[in-house]
């Protein structure tokens, strides 16, 4: 779980967060491991990987390399450099439950010159805050279905991944609507 989280933060569609929720269902299920641990290892992963991330936005920036220039990648650094400006944690806390958003938040944080001092302590709160989210919906699907551990295990997972794709259509609405005008 702990390598799926860590590299969850430089390539999305790495599960991480489903590796997180499954095993947090099958800790119900089973007994073992304990919720505790799912949550400190997938909240130091997380944290790890996005401190990871913004040390290459600081020393690599976010032009070297030809990805980094695509017009829609640079839009997202824009939007994260302006969110970063106006509101450090609320951007931080936000972008550690949207896969792209996080890349780039993390990334424009190091290369936008927020400090380790301010950026570290949000990252680390963000990630808990992750962690117990996503091992608080593995938990609830497995005791909603208890006699079933293979089941409950499923649905955690199908429930993580609807919750997800609901909370990036909900959270990208605006943005397309004012793109339009």
């Amino acid at each position: 779980m702990f390598a799926l989280v860590l590299a969850d933060a430089f390539l999305v569609v790495i599960p991480g967060e489903t590796s997180v929720t499954a095993l947090a269902a099958a800790s119900v299920v089973i007994g073992d491991p304990s919720i505790v641990a799912i949550i400190a290892v997938a909240a130091l992963a997380a944290f790890v990987g996005d401190s990871a991330c913004y040390l290459v936005g600081r020393r690599v920036g976010l032009e070297r390399w030809g990805w980094m220039r695509r017009p829609r990648i640079s839009s997202a650094f824009a939007f994260a450099r302006a969110r970063l400006a106006q509101s450090t944690a609320a951007i931080v806390f936000t972008a550690r439950f949207i896969p792209f958003a996080r890349l780039a938040v993390n990334l424009t944080a190091g290369a936008g010159g927020v400090s380790a001092p301010r950026y570290l302590p949000l990252a680390a709160l963000a990630a808990l805050g992750w962690a117990c989210y996503q091992a608080l919906v593995g938990t609830v699907v497995a005791m909603l279905l208890p006699g079933a551990p293979l089941l409950a295990i499923l649905a955690s997972i199908a429930v993580a991944l609807v919750l997800g794709v609901a909370f990036d259509a909900v959270l990208s609405a605006p943005g397309r609507r004012t793109r339009r005008r």
